[in-house]
């Protein structure tokens, strides 16, 4: 029996955060481009180390968007040695907005990882929006630079976007993507709630101020990745930060397709959480605590005569699961597989357990 009142208090917990979940979406309106009058100039700035391929596939549609006003290209190629270099030379012959930065591979830096190519794009940045993409990531439409800053333009000093991943086969892409959703959904929600805490680099907007608000801060440098999470952290607030969610404004990419790369991928990402403000880490911790600890009361129930309970509870936790899902997926253009997606929530459990060193105490120590 008390085995089942756990497993119940934790299932409430769920759905209760499952709920807040709608209702903090509901405080993220879109920025219709009609309600914008005056728009800024912005620098779109990619940080790059051996993307010769992704360059010349993608930085095109970047160089390419359609917007009212100014912006520039700048692409930081740090240390590259393959035919990166060779790429933006014939790019640039073509687009008078297109600004190459090298790094030598033997220079010397302040900042660990990603950090120093971005601080270096940033420096030579003429304007003060700024807009960040990855090397490998296609902007959905020529509208996204338009989509992605128009909150800026409203007032709004940082504006985080939806960074998805293209269908492909197997089961690692599959729960990568549900992954994704599921942290889009997450973030998106506590921006709702005035609790801001992370945005994903490959599709993310700020001012130049709030930018270098950030680096000042002692923890800045802690990681050779995680400028998204930890200038969001850093500076965010409930009035300064926006979602954008518009299919036209996502960014998409190409998923790891073995799982030794995603790992490595993981690692890093999740080195940034223990440097998140308490009340984000608690209330996280406890979504993931309620989680794993019903998944577990669960399945030991599933061997006692309760069984039946553990059934109907199950069956109470997919339902609400699925609707979650199935709305989200539709939102964020996810909906290839979504069967799949409500299975993933117990995989999330395990994905937990095993990454808990870095969620927790370590960090990984190399950008790529």
């Amino acid at each position: 029996m008390v085995l089942l009142y756990i497993i119940f208090a934790c299932l409430i917990v769920q759905i209760v955060y499952t709920a807040w979940f709608f209702v903090c979406q509901l405080k993220n309106p879109e920025v219709s481009n009609n309600q914008v009058s005056n728009w800024g100039s912005v620098s779109i700035i990619i940080c790059a180390k051996n993307e010769g391929i992704n360059l010349a596939k993608y930085l095109p549609v970047v160089l390419s968007q359609v917007y009212d006003g100014a912006y520039e290209v700048i692409v930081v190629n740090d240390g590259s040695n393959d035919d990166t270099g060779q790429v933006l030379k014939i790019l640039k012959s073509a687009c008078d907005n297109l600004t190459e930065v090298i790094i030598s591979s033997y220079e010397r830096r302040n900042l660990k990882g990603k950090k120093y190519a971005l601080s270096k794009g940033v420096a030579i940045a003429k304007y003060d929006w700024l807009l960040l993409i990855d090397a490998d990531c296609m902007p959905a439409s020529e509208s996204w630079l338009r989509q992605m800053v128009a909150p800026l333009a409203n007032g709004k000093e940082i504006v985080a976007g939806y960074g998805g991943y293209n269908e492909g086969a197997g089961l690692l892409n599959a729960f990568t993507r549900w992954e994704t959703v599921h942290t889009f959904i997450q973030y998106s929600a506590y921006a709702g709630a005035g609790h801001p805490y992370m945005a994903v680099g490959r599709n993310m907007a700020c001012t130049k101020e709030v930018f270098l608000k950030a680096r000042q801060s002692k923890i800045w440098n802690e990681v050779p990745s995680g400028d998204d999470d930890l200038l969001v952290s850093i500076c965010g607030t409930g009035d300064n930060m926006a979602v954008v969610a518009a299919p036209s404004a996502f960014t998409w990419s190409d998923a790891k397709d073995n799982w030794k790369d995603w790992i490595a991928q993981k690692q890093r990402h999740l080195s940034t959480g223990k440097y998140y403000k308490w009340p984000v880490q608690l209330m996280l911790g406890a979504y993931g605590l309620s989680h794993a600890l019903m998944w577990i009361g669960l399945i030991a129930l599933l061997l006692t005569p309760f069984w039946p309970v553990a059934l109907c509870l199950l069956g109470l936790r997919s339902a609400v699961v699925s609707v979650l899902w199935l709305h989200y997926a539709g939102k964020l253009k996810e909906k290839s597989r979504v069967y799949l997606f409500p299975l993933f929530d117990i995989g999330w459990m395990l994905y937990n357990f095993a990454f808990l060193p870095y969620i927790t105490w370590k960090n990984k120590k190399t950008w790529t």
